[in-house]
């Protein structure tokens, strides 16, 4: 129980994929949680299978983690969208995305804390998005991302005395395969979104992945209570 872990919700797929295996080199042992097993062959052997929608199924997963290993790092970036205009928010849509990303990130501090107290500090990162800023079409992920970075905050004021940080890295427009399914590459709206970009390009998983690396770096530790928008500078102007 020496090596120091992390748990990455949503940790198999994606942008979560990138975290996993940047704070692997960062010398962490992973643990993916996800309803997908990792494409990257050195997470798999620690991923763990749930549906995180399921708290007693995550309770249960954590739990068989942290008995153990020395968890003290949380990186929550589990996060659906269900892009739809205000008229068309379905009710059954904004209980499932509340109860992925936004009510998997308590269920997991709650039993992570505790132990992250228990080594002497700890590292909690929230995966947000700029859309907090406003975005056509996100009524719903719009307002479990705002309610994780005023969480976050919250959380900062209550965890600081026990040296444990909360940060938020909120993502821009990055190039994953959620992001092409919900913005087709050939309409306008996606082309404008890319044209927009002062930077030129659209970001990539692993630019989201080494600010979360920072966050998580034991020389982050006078760093709490912050967001930091990797967003190539969409959210500048």
């Amino acid at each position: 129980m020496t090596q120091k872990s992390a748990i990455v919700t949503g940790g198999g797929r994606n942008i979560g994929q990138a975290i996993s295996l940047r704070l692997q080199q960062d010398g962490y042992r992973i643990f993916a949680l996800d309803v997908a097993k990792p494409e990257a062959e050195s997470l798999q052997a620690d991923a763990v299978m749930v549906d995180l929608t399921d708290a007693e199924a995550t309770r249960q997963a954590l739990r068989g983690i942290l008995v153990s290993h020395k968890v003290t790092c949380l990186v929550n970036n589990v996060g659906l969208v269900a892009p739809a205009p205000l008229e068309a928010v379905q009710l059954e849509d904004f209980d499932r995305l509340m109860h992925l990303n936004l009510r998997t990130s308590i269920i997991c501090a709650q039993l992570v804390v505790p132990e992250m107290r228990r080594h002497g500090g700890g590292r909690i990162v929230f995966n947000t998005s700029r859309v907090t800023k406003g975005k056509l079409d996100r009524t719903l992920y719009s307002a479990t991302k705002g309610a994780a970075q005023s969480m976050a905050r919250t959380w900062a004021l209550e965890l600081g005395k026990d040296s444990i940080t909360v940060n938020c890295v909120a993502p821009g427009p990055i190039a994953t395969t959620a992001f092409w399914e919900n913005n087709p590459p050939d309409a306008p709206k996606t082309k404008a979104i890319v044209d927009a970009v002062p930077l030129g390009r659209m970001g990539t998983p692993e630019d989201v992945a080494n600010a979360v690396s920072f966050f998580c770096d034991d020389r982050a530790g006078f760093v709490t209570g912050q967001t930091l928008f990797v967003c190539g500078g969409v959210t500048v102007g």
